[in-house]
């Protein structure tokens, strides 16, 4: 094979950012579409991909795209897949997930079950062998039906990107590691700027910044389900991505990030989420109440996920929260403040309607980035830091 077809689901609303890091990486923009960027490229995308992506969910190798209506036609249409091409005599293979939207196939358990069966008879005329042990490596198969429309991948990565290995530890409702790198994204802050979060919780916005600009790639320290696949992705384009990743790593990157919470125990997690993921030597994080939000620099970034109030007993705080959170922001010199919340009131309380609102899925969860733009810093003589 030369080129392969591969998926790359991610936040809805933040398909531009992955469809950016995809076309940074090299590889053909084939389509967009709603939570989702589809891509082309050689078998060593699948490494690339799984290795530097920092917003996509997972990396799928797509195998087959189809109509049907009736369980009669997902059959056939299943077994018409070369699978053999894919799953070896000793593959354990499955449906992991099916999801369908507006599709007349509706049942995720009975997609699940046809599909595996029409695999089977596929593959016992493939190695003219009627049972199979499963004993090797894994094959999970991930399927999406929107009207009528099917789409089947096989899942390269396994473990959802988000974990990257570091987090021990988490805060109460943390925000995801792929998201909390897309927002990042979405911002215009780079290394040489302040970063602050004031609501820092296990960490998560300041090591994916940390993460970011020592250029430490996201996938070095887990591993993929791809990885055992030999007939599709030789060994030697796993070492080939590790290699380039290390050799990516900037060792002398100076950064001014820091991290808050109220909470001093969840402060301690973040520190030693920090330390697993390498970068505990570029953020300083500190036991501090948003009430006492201050720095003497100017031209720096806030980023962060306060309270949203998800129970009702929160709810009420949630108007002095927010208009301290404003109040603080606009004691700061020059600042910028980037904050992802589902409270539809927070324009109202932070005393200031936002230069720019993203609406974002955060799961299930309808939720807002509010983008209060602070002026641009003025423009540094050679050499110069801020």
């Amino acid at each position: 094979m030369e080129k392969m077809r591969f998926i790359a689901p991610c936040h809805f609303g933040l398909e531009a950012v992955c469809k950016r890091e995809l076309t940074d990486l090299g590889y053909e923009i084939e389509r967009v579409e709603d939570g989702r960027v589809i891509f082309t490229g050689a078998p060593e995308a699948a490494c690339r991909a799984n290795m530097f992506l920092r917003t996509a969910e997972r990396v799928l190798l797509l195998v087959g795209e189809f109509t049907a209506v009736t369980f009669d036609e997902l059959f056939e249409a299943t077994r018409a897949i070369p699978w053999e091409a894919y799953i070896p005599a000793d593959g354990r293979f499955w449906v992991k997930k099916a999801s369908s939207i507006k599709s007349r196939l509706f049942s995720p358990s009975d997609i699940q079950s046809i599909m595996k069966k029409a695999m089977v008879e596929r593959l016992k005329q493939a190695y003219h062998i009627s049972w199979f042990p499963e004993n090797g490596a894994e094959y999970p198969l991930r399927v999406f039906l929107y009207k009528d429309q099917v789409t089947v991948g096989l899942d390269t990565s396994g473990d959802s990107l988000h974990k990257r290995g570091y987090r021990q530890l988490t805060a109460k409702a943390p925000i995801t590691e792929t998201l909390a790198a897309a927002l990042l994204m979405l911002t215009p802050w780079r290394a040489d700027r302040i970063l602050v979060d004031p609501f820092c919780g296990s960490g998560t916005f300041p090591i994916e910044a940390a993460m970011m600009a020592a250029n430490i790639a996201p996938g070095m320290n887990r591993s993929f389900t791809a990885e055992a696949w030999s007939g599709l992705f030789p060994k030697k384009l796993w070492y080939a991505a590790a290699d380039e990743a290390a050799d990516l790593v900037r060792e002398d990157v100076e950064t001014d990030i820091q991290g808050y919470d109220i909470d001093g125990e969840i402060v301690k997690a973040a520190r030693q989420n920090a330390r697993e993921a390498g970068v505990d030597h570029m953020i300083h994080f500190q036991q501090r109440p948003v009430s006492e939000l201050s720095h003497p620099k100017k031209y720096g970034f806030l980023i962060m996920n306060p309270p949203y109030g998800e129970r009702i007993e929160d709810k009420e705080n949630l108007p002095e929260l927010y208009r301290t959170i404003g109040e603080r922001f606009a004691a700061l010199d020059s600042w910028s403040c980037y904050m992802i919340t589902s409270y539809e009131d927070a324009e109202r309380y932070f005393g200031r309607k936002a230069d720019k609102n993203r609406k974002i899925y955060n799961g299930m969860m309808k939720t807002y980035f509010y983008q209060f733009l602070g002026p641009r810093p003025p423009k540094r003589r050679e050499g110069e830091r801020n």
